[in-house]
């Protein structure tokens, strides 16, 4: 089988490129911008003739697309995610090759969901802020587009690769100077919010089932389960051995709330980075950070707060439903969130 990967060099991508190659059956081929791309194209600019005329060169069996942009204004966003899409759909259409189309979505094409439920793919899609829109405009683009394709829907990707600024990479990162300063105390802001984590690995294992299925329409992938990101933070601190006292500032200003961690007596007096700012990663995946903030109480008291930490449109809950991967690509997560968690700290901690 003949595999057109786009966004290879994403976070995504270059995990389902493993995959990939892993399979003897499989012969991949690798289109972007990049100089180490297999083929250079730009989706956001090319035409879809062009796209055409390398397809029917290469002939592939199934086209990938792990493509995408997570940061800049409305009209970069559907440059990249829904205009790039329809170039690929439109190319597709026009070529002899008869490829499958794998689309890589997001769940911040769901928008809000109330607090306890588990989003199905049947839910009507709400997005709260452009990215959303403009995944969910790719995904129309797709469903609509009369080819043989899936969309699968990615919740809160984790593991290994983890960019720094994303929530889970940023409390790592946090974790890592207190320890090498020696700070007994980490202030944190933003962790009431709960995502559904799934570990990217097992993504790429969805990627390579889809593409080897006959499945059509939205498949979510994701854990199942909804995670608040304190709890996450305090498995990371147990995984790096951190010994301080993480404290949780989600209340109002003032409101310091000893949550997670062994308080010790050690005091600091330096400030973190704030987060809660918008970052990107290469596949087409919304990755902001979460307000972290490490200092003393005089700080505390005058930072603002943050509703949540992932200003994705999606509020305060995410849990997928997940029994469509299973019945449909024979899917089911496999890492738990502490081995993601442990890898993305291996990670932080080589830092220099």
């Amino acid at each position: 089988m003949r595999v057109l990967l786009i966004g290879a060099n994403g976070y995504i991508g270059r995990f389902v490129a493993d995959r990939l190659l892993a399979d003897p059956a499989v012969q991949l081929t690798a289109l972007g911008r990049g100089d180490d791309a297999d083929v250079r194209f730009d989706l956001a600019t090319g035409s879809p003739g062009a796209l055409t005329r390398f397809l029917d060169a290469v002939h592939p069996g199934v086209v990938v697309n792990c493509a995408g942009a997570t940061r800049g204004g409305a009209r970069e966003l559907t440059r990249h995610n829904t205009v790039a899409v329809a170039t690929v759909c439109e190319a597709l259409r026009r070529s002899g090759c008869g490829a499958r189309l794998v689309q890589v979505g997001c769940s911040a094409e769901y928008g809000p969901s109330q607090s306890g439920s588990s989003t199905a793919e049947d839910a009507v899609p709400r997005p709260g802020g452009p990215y959303g829109v403009s995944k969910l405009a790719a995904t129309e683009l797709v469903l609509g587009s009369g080819l043989d394709a899936v969309v699968l829907r990615v919740f809160s990707p984790a593991g290994p690769g983890t960019p720094a600024g994303s929530p889970l990479g940023r409390l790592a990162e946090a974790m890592r100077r207190a320890m090498q300063s020696g700070d007994g105390e980490l202030r944190l802001g933003g962790l009431g919010a709960q995502r559904d984590f799934i570990d990217v690995r097992d993504v790429a294992r969805a990627v390579h089932a889809a593409s080897l299925s006959a499945a059509q329409g939205v498949i979510n992938i994701g854990s199942g389960r909804a995670v608040r990101l304190r709890d996450a933070a305090a498995t990371l601190a147990r995984v790096a051995g951190y010994g301080g006292a993480l404290h949780e500032l989600d209340g109002p200003p003032g409101a310091l709330r000893p949550t997670i961690g062994h308080p010790r007596t050690e005091t600091v007096g330096h400030r973190v980075d704030s987060l809660g700012h918008h970052r990107t990663d290469s596949l087409g995946h919304h990755r902001p950070e979460p307000l972290g903030i490490r200092g003393d109480r005089a700080d505390v008291e005058h930072a603002a707060p943050v509703a949540y930490p992932y200003p994705d449109g999606c509020g305060s809950w995410q849990q997928a439903d997940v029994r469509t991967a299973r019945d449909r690509l024979g899917w089911r997560p496999r890492i738990a969130l502490e081995e993601s968690l442990a890898d993305i700290w291996m990670e932080a901690a080589c830092r220099i």
